[in-house]
């Protein structure tokens, strides 16, 4: 079979003209072409009044051996790479320990899954509910301002990526296809087929209550256990007389203790407890760098005409999306700051996401139509360690959460402690004016937001660099510095505050056994990152299992 690439057609292209353009693009005859699949669409708006479909297909021909000879040179034709997964060893007859996965965001139930099918019947453990419940309780703080610590955005079945875009792309380099692993399965559990096509797929939030309550059948049919409500409170780590430290199991809130010698730490980035207990475990941890901001509201139909143009609203393009960068340059205490837009919500809203009381935190969530009247994004600053001093200065790796944690009770304060919001309309957050009253755009976040000043809300040296974007962005995005589009603050949890560091491995780089993974181990940043590292923490726990 070959593969096609980079074959552009009008976004209103006949049905026809796709043959038509192979044909033509191979210079073959058409009973030459058997047939053809979509490997990838995405499309070219850089002129919006003539965008572009850009294609790569699998073609079958009568004439594939002399298209590769005559295409040779051309990176264009190739050969269809083999995309299916091969599994890198299975489960003995005789298992002694079962592997242990900690975590059942992405990270964790991908991991669990590919253990359960290769034989070796993994142990799940999640301190939060499954995923129906979860999302009862996160509503709860929503609608009724009721916070549960172990069952809310960050904390359950589906982690956190439950209650975001659901957004299926990444920028890894990925040269075993492990994504489109990830893809495969995800469409097994119920998404829909054009993920495994489209250039940016999506699936929104109840689509994946589903999907994740289809893996975790699959997973127990498999022979695999999931455990909800158990949280681990302790590692068990045994020295050996060489100063090797060994995983030897786990010790659950509960005070049950199950034994094991691989286990998979998929916490995601918010379990800010069990980064403490590992710390205390002498488990190696780096603070690292992450980034802090504010989520910002627009009407979509502002974003789909400035990126779109009059082609806006056509079904192949959906709602538009963005991706923003600015390397302030000023003399003001933001100099050399980058500020940058992050998980960008097309047609969405922006979710209340704190998983502490006490603590208001934003994040941004959309369903599979992307059709909430708002677009929804954070803009946000990179910050380094050197950074965090201010918040804790004993030199901790953990002086990120520190930093943290001050943001999220400030904004606590600032909404009226409440649970609301703390906000600014854009156009008095430029001029430093405490807002009062909404203008066109009306904030989506849940319970609610309480107009003010968002100055203190983030250290000075935020503030100023972001001040600086927001026109350099309208720049870019006509109507992004409007007046009324709403600053919402805090966003803090961009990525975790430490890195677990491993080695070649993929072991911790000081405790045999265990396997850092993900988002919260810093390896990841997102769902199909997230869920990838699992893919590849699952060959690694197989293959030290089996000896291979």
């Amino acid at each position: 079979m070959l593969r096609l690439t980079d074959l552009k057609l009008p976004l209103d292209h006949p049905e026809d003209a796709l043959t038509r353009a192979i044909l033509e693009r191979l210079d073959i005859e058409a009973a030459a072409l058997t047939s053809y699949t979509i490997a990838k669409r995405s499309y070219d708006a850089r002129k919006r009044g003539a965008i572009l479909l850009i294609y790569a297909l699998d073609i079958e021909t009568t004439r594939e051996a002399e298209l590769l000879r005559r295409f040779a040179d051309d990176v264009h034709v190739q050969s269809t790479p083999d995309t299916n997964y091969h599994f890198v060893t299975r489960a003995p007859a005789e298992l002694k320990l079962r592997p242990i996965v900690i975590g059942t965001g992405p990270c964790g139930l991908f991991a669990g899954l590919l253990l359960a099918q290769m034989g070796f019947r993994p142990i799940i453990l999640d301190r939060g509910k499954a995923v129906r419940e979860r999302t009862k309780d996160t509503w709860d703080l929503w609608r009724k301002r009721n916070l549960h610590p172990e069952s809310n955005v960050q904390f359950g079945e589906g982690g956190a990526g439950t209650f975001s875009d659901g957004k299926l792309y990444s920028q890894i380099r990925d040269p075993l296809h492990h994504g489109r692993k990830v893809l495969a399965e995800f469409v097994k559990a119920g998404a829909p087929d054009e993920i495994l096509y489209v250039s940016k797929p999506h699936i929104g939030t109840f689509r994946l209550v589903t999907m994740v309550e289809n893996m975790r059948a699959t997973i127990e049919s498999l022979g695999g256990e999931i455990r909800f409500g158990e949280r681990v409170d302790d590692l068990q780590v045994e020295t050996d007389a060489g100063g090797q430290r060994h995983v030897r199991g786990v010790t659950l809130a509960s005070g049950e203790q199950i034994r094991a010698d691989h286990v998979v730490l998929a916490v995601g980035h918010s379990a800010r407890d069990t980064f403490e207990m590992l710390y205390a475990r002498g488990v190696y941890l780096e603070a690292k760098p992450f980034s802090i901001g504010f989520r910002i509201e627009h009407p979509q139909s502002i974003i789909d005409r400035a990126r779109f143009g009059p082609q806006a609203g056509h079904p192949l393009l959906g709602a538009a999306d963005y991706k923003l960068v600015h390397h302030c340059k000023g003399s003001h205490v933001g100099n050399g700051r980058s500020v940058y837009s992050f998980c960008m919500c097309p047609g969405g809203t922006v979710v209340a996401a704190t998983s502490e009381p006490g603590r208001v935190v934003t994040n941004g969530m959309s369903q599979y139509s992307r059709n909430e009247r708002n677009a929804n994004a954070a803009i946000v600053v990179g910050i380094e360690p050197s950074d965090f001093a201010t918040y804790d200065d004993s030199g901790s790796p953990l002086a990120g959460i520190a930093l943290q944690r001050a943001l999220e009770s400030h904004a606590y304060v600032l909404g009226g402690e409440n649970y609301n919001a703390p906000g600014q309309l854009v156009g008095d957050f430029i001029t430093a004016r405490a807002s009062q009253e909404f203008g066109d755009v009306q904030p989506s976040f849940k319970p609610g937001v309480t107009l003010g000043s968002l100055d203190s809300a983030l250290p000075d040296y935020a503030i100023a660099a972001i001040r600086e974007a927001l026109p350099a962005f309208d720049r870019q995005i006509k109507g992004f510095a409007l007046h009324d589009a709403v600053l919402t603050g805090v966003e803090t949890r961009t990525s975790s505050p430490v890195r677990i560091k491993r080695d070649d491995s993929l072991q911790s780089l000081n405790t045999t056994g265990l396997y850092p993974a993900g988002e919260g181990a810093g390896y990841a940043g997102g769902i199909l990152s997230a869920a990838v590292d699992g893919i590849r923490i699952a060959e690694a726990v197989a293959l030290s299992i089996t000896g291979s």
